[in-house]
């Protein structure tokens, strides 16, 4: 068994330099000389070569930096986690797909009127009685989940994907899509009586994907991808792809048909448990008003 690496052996190629020098650093010469300086200035508490480069600070010494006032909690630097006022609400909005409903909502409800410019800008905005911060889509209920917001707006497919320990109070209606099921136009596959004993599909979406397989007793291969997944059965990849869609058309685009619907997703309201509970008032205005202006929507 071949463990270059652990046995100090560089790959056949490789110059071999670099290993003697890290097998011999502070055995001698040079380099002991600078490991006797470096040792010498963390017993006396001053700086050593590397800590000259950081303006003096020494790594490691706890008392170069105030430890945080007392209360405060993880999330931030200095240790202050995104606590707001018993009357201020946050709420984690999405960028991308969502962005522009969410800010539209926001509005109509009366909440606040941010340009996305402003709020892509700054990312955090504070308005009277809400705080928006804008996050990826796939963050938010991360940020809901651990109490960094209150409030947070995000796609079905996205909790689905991501169950965690919020409570989804409001279809906002808007964001509609579909995750879907599509296989090159050329392929046999059809209904689940053409499928192989084993498909194999790529996905954004594993968790989901593999469940609703799994729902029918279907054996699947679920390989994950992060950019476009459209182009992997045009390559011989997978049999086919879950992935959403809105209008179809990206699907058409790249001579992809849909086989089957694994859902619908719309944008949802989530809240944080413990904010609902401590905070019930201030977080259930501003729940009211969303639902009442996505009710006038629809």
């Amino acid at each position: 068994m071949e463990r270059t690496w652990t046995q100090h052996r560089p790959p056949v190629g490789l110059d071999p330099s670099p290993v003697r020098h890290a097998r011999g650093r502070g055995h001698g010469g040079e380099e002991h000389v600078r490991s006797e300086r470096l040792v010498a200035c963390r017993r006396r508490g001053q700086p050593g070569p590397l800590s000259e480069r950081l303006g003096g600070r020494l790594v490691g010494d706890r008392t170069a930096h105030p430890a945080p006032a007392a209360g405060a909690g993880r999330g931030t630097p200095g240790g202050r986690c995104l606590v707001t006022s018993a009357e201020q609400v946050a709420i984690a909005v999405p960028t991308g797909a969502l962005h522009d409903g969410a800010l539209s909502l926001l509005a109509r409800s009366g909440l606040a009127s941010l340009g996305a410019e402003e709020l892509g800008r700054q990312l955090l905005v504070e308005r009277e009685g809400l705080r928006v911060i804008l996050v990826r889509p796939s963050d938010v209920p991360a940020y809901v989940d651990h109490g960094a917001a209150d409030l947070g707006i995000v796609g079905k497919d996205i909790l689905w994907e991501t169950p965690g320990a919020h409570y989804e109070l409001v279809d906002l209606r808007f964001g509609g899509c579909r995750l879907v099921l599509a296989v090159p136009d050329a392929s046999s596959l059809d209904g689940p009586e053409t499928w192989p004993p084993m498909i194999r599909v790529a996905t954004k979406y594993p968790r989901t994907a593999a469940a609703w397989f799994e729902s029918r007793g279907q054996a699947v291969e679920v390989v994950q991808l992060h950019g476009s997944v459209e182009l992997a059965p045009q390559v011989g990849l997978v049999d086919g792809i879950v992935d959403l869609t809105a209008t179809g058309r990206t699907l058409r685009d790249n001579r992809l048909r849909i086989t089957a619907v694994l859902g619908t997703s719309t944008a949802r309201l989530i809240a944080n448990q413990a904010s609902l509970k401590t905070r019930t008032a201030a977080v259930q205005s501003v729940v009211a008003k969303m639902r009442e202006a996505s009710s006038d929507a629809g």
